[in-house]
């Protein structure tokens, strides 16, 4: 193993450039020592390995100890080897094919508790790849928005449909695009400064969400993406960009993590205006008794 004296009386060097499609730019070109660089190779070359190993066969493969992996993937720009592993597999999955993620993921000793169990542990990943920092600049730019417009197509819509309608509950001027095309154009054309726009986006990047999104932040309104990516278009036209676990346990991605993102968002909001939001609950509730919505 090299241990952490060699590694700091390394001189840093260029990552050699390996052509491997599938990091796309989760790696980007930093200088590392040869101890890193060894880390990164590493990871290039063995995508499964990458996305799915314990930190010891990564460190063990590398030839150096665990702290290095961790020191490779904070100065690669992520907070620790969790992080940096989420992405990869984010990126694995994109690659390979829907039919490869079902073996990828195997046969369930019992779907619910399989489902449960990894959804835990999305909910822990998407805990520690956010900063409080993070998560309170973008509730302040939610609170402060003269209009709010949540986008998300396929089961993606979901986590937008949630914001949306909750946060219209609360008075707040919102609205939901889950369509896509000439609608969603036409949703995006009225975004300007003062707007906020919250894409909600995760596995495979769908063009029309990206463009819409730099096409919003282009101009001038604030780009808020929920994205299980930390790089990429969707995170280059973010302003604020919060991170999410999404891998499920069979061919489709879960978004457990996108809704407690989401919940955690609005109730930054409505703890921004409390007496506003509370004022527009009343009035919800009374129309609800008023339309004779629910039976009790």
């Amino acid at each position: 193993m090299t241990s952490k004296q060699d590694e700091a009386g390394t001189a840093p060097m260029a990552r050699e450039a390996v052509d491997h499609a599938w990091l796309g730019d989760a790696l980007p070109e930093v200088a590392l020592s040869k101890s890193q660089a060894r880390v990164v190779e590493v990871i290039a070359r063995n995508p499964q390995l990458s996305s799915y190993a314990d930190i010891a066969e990564i460190a063990q493969r590398s030839d150096v100890n665990n702290s290095t992996v961790v020191r490779t993937a904070q100065r690669l720009g992520y907070r620790g080897w969790p992080d940096l592993q989420r992405e990869l597999r984010s990126r694995y999955l994109v690659m390979i094919s829907t039919e490869d993620t079902l073996l990828e993921h195997g046969e369930h000793r019992s779907p619910l508790h399989d489902a449960l169990t990894h959804d835990i542990e999305n909910l822990r990943l998407t805990l520690d790849s956010n900063t409080a920092e993070d998560v309170e600049a973008a509730i302040a730019a939610l609170a402060s928005a003269q209009s709010i417009t949540t986008i998300g197509i396929g089961s993606f819509a979901g986590p937008a449909s949630v914001m949306a309608h909750l946060g219209s509950t609360m008075g707040y001027p919102i609205t939901l695009e889950n369509r896509g095309g000439v609608h969603l154009a036409s949703a995006a054309n009225s975004l300007g400064p003062g707007d906020v726009l919250v894409v909600v986006n995760m596995w495979r990047s769908v063009q029309q969400i990206i463009v819409t999104a730099e096409a919003a932040k282009q101009s001038g309104a604030t780009v808020v993406a929920i994205s299980d990516m930390r790089r990429g278009r969707l995170a280059a036209a973010a302003d604020h960009l919060l991170i999410v676990a999404s891998e499920g346990i069979s061919f489709f991605q879960s978004v457990t993590a996108a809704n407690s993102m989401v919940y955690g968002l609005l109730a930054g909001m409505e703890a921004a205006h409390p007496e506003r939001s509370r004022t527009a609950i009343r009035r919800t509730q009374q129309l609800w008794k008023d339309l004779d919505i629910y039976l009790d």
